[in-house]
């Protein structure tokens, strides 16, 4: 504030020295200054209050910041940013025609703010209010030369009001702005067509091949558009035209073969089609394209697949290279319930691609059907090399090594997988991993890396249900921890409830506590489970007879878990002595 008051009294006396007429400026220039000094000071309020309002927004306050933008307006009422944020609370609170009005003001007020301007043409055309909205696209045309979003905003309310005259005046202007295209071409055509103007639409494609003559695209293009208008003629001659220059043109090949198709000349069709398919510079794209068109073709006419499979073979045999034919081939032979060649093809794709995850993920699921783990541990063991953050074959790999009883190994997978994924990414992956980890762990006797496993395993996915089993279970066997124990293995049981293997989990930890009649009716479901019954459940089953008192009961199922070859330390000795032994 001190630096102003000197300035004034700097510029006064300066002024005093100037004569009668530098009074008159000094006045003059006195109180602009202060003006301007009173303008500061009230922009410096409103900045405040603006952003406070703005921080009130963030956090959801929305009656405190709706409160200061309208104290804002007190300090300011032509402030456009003001005006434009409340008018986004009238329409939040569906108070349109409010909101409409204030919108209206801030672009009457800031004329040079695209968005404000932007976002009122699209309240109108919310509205229905075309006239409105053409009316303010056509001046923000003129006020941002820059933007090109008004033009083509303009193209769609005059389509929609069916002005085709102005759809192409913008058109043109547009065209002035980014130069010719073939988009813009054929929207000019459609249009053209709309106005039945027809000596002008193909004029407009014509229009394009002169613009670009060297390109033959655009004179596929002309044919392809006469082709579509009934000039078969026109189009055939087109066609000569581009194949008499470039003889392997992808594009006048495939538009030939769909000439012969709509004149009816099926063999000439056919004969294209494999002059197409066969040609080995015609991208791997064009031939996807024509090859899905075929096989919808034939399912259309209801033909077998031999026609299908016997030109993707013709094909595959020129081009030994390409996986993407190969891949749609697998996909068509699967839909046919061909699995056994698909897969051959696919065993192809990856030895052309090994960083093929569709065709990897395939073959990983007819292996994992089968449970032939040696064929999933020789798919994932390349597919982690090929593909390392596929976490899809980290899983596999660790299952697979787990049934192949190579422990060292589902250890060693099961970390680096645990460096590749994140519990943000997938937590119940994360969990599934320590529990692999946790289960390997209590097999090499490793009990506290083993339950500190199963604690982390439990803290990504807290209703791991193999987790909570298997921990709760070693729990029991260790006759620790009971009560966390019991606790675990109720979860299991109240998630499925029918499933044996649980079902014995939570008996036995009944059984450790004490609670042998509580134990028997869970024992009693398990063995009535539809599932076939290990000798450990049935030995289970036995002691739990033993102690509720039924010695007959207890003899019965030892006798079959031995039978079922049981591996039991004690169990000969119960049947020989008729009773419990504990391990």
């Amino acid at each position: 504030m001190k630096a102003n008051i000197s300035f004034l009294l700097l510029l006064t006396v300066l002024l005093t020295a100037c004569g009668s007429s530098g009074k008159l400026k000094k006045t003059a220039t006195v109180d602009r200054v202060q003006e301007q000094i009173l303008s500061l000071e009230q922009q410096r309020k409103y900045d405040y209050f603006f952003l406070e309002a703005t921080r009130l927004k963030a956090k959801k306050d929305y009656d405190g910041a709706f409160g200061l933008l309208e104290h804002c307006l007190t300090i300011n009422p032509q402030a456009a940013s003001a005006l434009y944020e409340i008018s986004q609370f009238y329409m939040y609170l569906k108070m349109v025609p409010q909101g409409q009005a204030t919108l209206e003001q801030a672009v009457a007020n800031a004329p040079d703010n695209f968005w404000y301007s932007q976002a009122l043409s699209s309240l109108y055309q919310q509205q229905n209010q075309q006239d409105k909205a053409i009316k303010l696209l056509e001046e923000m045309v003129v006020r941002f030369p820059g933007k090109q979003d008004p033009l083509f905003n303009l193209i769609d309310l005059y389509n929609q009001t069916e002005n085709y005259q102005k759809v192409i005046a913008t058109l043109d202007r547009l065209e002035d702005r980014l130069g010719k295209s073939e988009q813009l071409s054929m929207e000019k055509f459609r249009i053209y067509l709309q106005m039945k103007d027809e000596k002008m639409a193909f004029r407009e494609i014509e229009s394009l091949v002169q613009e670009y003559p060297m390109d033959m695209r655009y004179q596929v293009v002309l044919g392809d558009v006469y082709m579509q208008n009934k000039k078969e003629k026109e189009a055939y001659d087109i066609y000569q035209k581009v194949l008499a220059v470039e003889p392997d043109n992808p594009l006048a090949l495939f538009s030939l073969a769909a000439y012969y198709e709509q004149t009816g000349q099926k063999e000439l069709y056919e004969k294209q089609i494999d002059t197409l398919l066969l040609n080995k510079k015609v991208p791997s794209e064009t031939k996807l394209n024509v090859m899905r068109q075929f096989i919808v073709q034939d399912e259309q006419e209801n033909r077998d697949s031999t026609r299908v499979i016997s030109l993707f073979d013709r094909i595959l045999q020129e081009d030994l290279e390409d996986d993407q034919i190969r891949m749609l081939y697998a996909q068509y032979l699967q839909a046919k319930n061909m699995v056994a060649p698909s897969l051959k093809i696919l065993e192809q794709v990856l030895q052309i691609d090994p960083t093929n995850r569709a065709a990897r993920m395939t073959l990983l699921g007819a292996a994992v059907r089968k449970e032939d783990y040696k064929e999933v541990i020789r798919l994932c063991e390349p597919g982690i090399e090929a593909t390392p953050d596929a976490i899809e074959f980290y899983f596999y790999l660790a299952i697979a090594y787990n049934q192949a009883e190579r422990w060292d190994d589902v250890l060693h997978v099961s970390l680096k997988a645990l460096d590749t994924v994140t519990p943000a990414n997938n937590k119940e992956l994360v969990s599934d991993f320590y529990t692999l980890i946790a289960d390997v762990y209590y097999k090499k006797e490793k009990m506290l890396e083993a339950y500190a496993a199963y604690d982390s395993a439990l803290v990504y996915n807290p209703a791991n249900i193999g987790a909570l089993n298997n921990y709760a279970y070693y729990l029991s066997v260790a006759r620790r921890d009971l009560d966390k124990a019991e606790e675990m293995s109720y979860k299991t049981v109240k998630a499925e409830p029918k499933n044996a293997t649980y079902l014995d989990t939570y008996a036995w930890i009944l059984f450790e506590k004490g609670n042998y009649a509580e134990a028997r009716i869970y024992i009693d479901n398990a063995i009535k489970s539809d599932e076939p019954q290990g000798s450990v459940v049935l030995e289970h089953c036995g002691d739990i007879y033993f102690k509720t008192g039924d010695v007959e009961g207890a003899l019965k199922y030892w006798k079959q878990a031995l039978e079922m070859g049981s591996e039991s330390k004690t169990l000969k000795q119960k049947i020989e002595k008729k009773k419990y032994i504990a391990e």
